[in-house]
């Protein structure tokens, strides 16, 4: 594309139709990474190899096949072990032993460059044992400023941006200008479909993190109170799509030309995960807009839908030079409204 911006794609164990590496093929021009979990490791995903004490034995298979597949293709490959929680072990010569013994296969296996990280331990214990690699932190972990940067500046060499700072353009000057002075990488996460500053996010990662564990319980509930899921259950709020989350449509990934070299999408839970490659490597989506998020509320506003298409052309600079003062202004709302339309019609 003319703005010469690349994606990092997340992988997806396709158990039936198309395989993930047929899907990075097709789009290998604008791919420059591929980012994975590896099997049952806690990461900011549930596992991707057992559900509720089912184990797909033949998942590593799958998934090494692939990846070599994907690097056959001049795609560079990003390992996650970006959990939020590794409870007992997260100081452990146990957890330390883990990483190095799996960093080590996959580096002589198939080759990764970097690895993406939630903890310091981790990220120390790659730092010790790897310099060579790449190390990032997680979007997860709410970077968005200098003096976090500076903090972490000897364990990681790279940064994916807190996404409530998506949409703050002079911040991004100020990080990218530190980052390029200091010798670090600067990435955002395009399509993430949770709220901004949501309440319960440590909550809900740390669930995630332990899911294995969690979900072999009985639970009082089949959802976490508080949550996005929750708070979408009410019309009322369906507004709050556009005033109150980071994302960024394919239309509008342009503005950040001058600022990314590669751009991160979620694609590992998507449940069109080409759908969401292609909308973002063609710079267009004529559909529902919440089809391309992860997570995604889609079943939730049935049976209406958020019209991509039906945006203004002026929105997106609008909400980069608005002043977030959401409780005064109406732009967003009265958007919206032109945006929901009932499927069908």
């Amino acid at each position: 594309m003319e703005d010469g911006i690349k994606f990092s794609v997340g992988y997806q164990l396709i158990e039936e139709g198309k395989l993930f590496y047929e899907i990075v093929r097709e789009f290998r021009s604008n791919i420059d990474e591929v980012y994975f979990a590896w099997m049952n490791l806690p990461s900011g995903r549930g596992p991707i190899a057992e559900k509720n004490g089912y184990i797909n034995w033949e998942a590593q298979k799958q998934v090494e096949y692939e990846l070599k597949e994907i690097k056959k293709l001049g795609i560079k490959l990003n390992l996650l072990l970006n959990a939020s929680c590794w409870g007992g072990l997260s100081l452990s010569t146990n957890l330390a032993n883990t990483i190095v013994s799996l960093v080590d296969y996959l580096s002589q296996e198939i080759g990764i460059e970097s690895i993406t990280a939630f903890s310091p331990m981790v990220a120390y214990i790659i730092k010790k044992n790897f310099p060579e690699i790449e190390i990032r932190a997680s979007v997860n972990m709410r970077i968005g400023s200098i003096s976090a940067m500076e903090q972490l500046a000897e364990l990681f060499d790279g940064f994916v941006l807190q996404r409530e700072f998506n949409r703050d353009i002079e911040r991004i000057k100020e990080l990218k200008s530190w980052c390029d002075k200091n010798n670090k990488k600067l990435s955002m996460l395009a399509n993430s479909g949770c709220i901004n500053f949501c309440a319960v996010q440590m909550f809900h990662d740390n669930v995630i993190a332990h899911e294995t564990e969690i979900f072999t319980k009985a639970n009082i509930t089949d959802d976490i109170p508080g949550n996005c899921w929750s708070y979408y259950k009410k019309s009322e709020n369906w507004k709050n799509f556009l005033i109150n989350h980071s994302w960024v449509r394919p239309e509008d990934i342009y503005h950040y030309r001058e600022y990314f070299q590669t751009i991160k999408i979620a694609t590992r839970i998507n449940s069109a995960p080409a759908r969401v490659i292609k909308a973002y490597c063609k710079r267009k989506y004529d559909g529902n807009l919440l089809d391309l998020f992860e997570p995604s509320h889609t079943k939730l506003l049935f049976p209406y839908l958020i019209d991509n298409t039906k945006f203004p052309d002026n929105w997106f600079l609008k909400i980069l030079n608005c002043d977030r003062k959401c409780q005064r202004c109406d732009v967003c709302e009265t958007v919206f409204q032109n945006l929901l339309i009932k499927q069908g019609q």
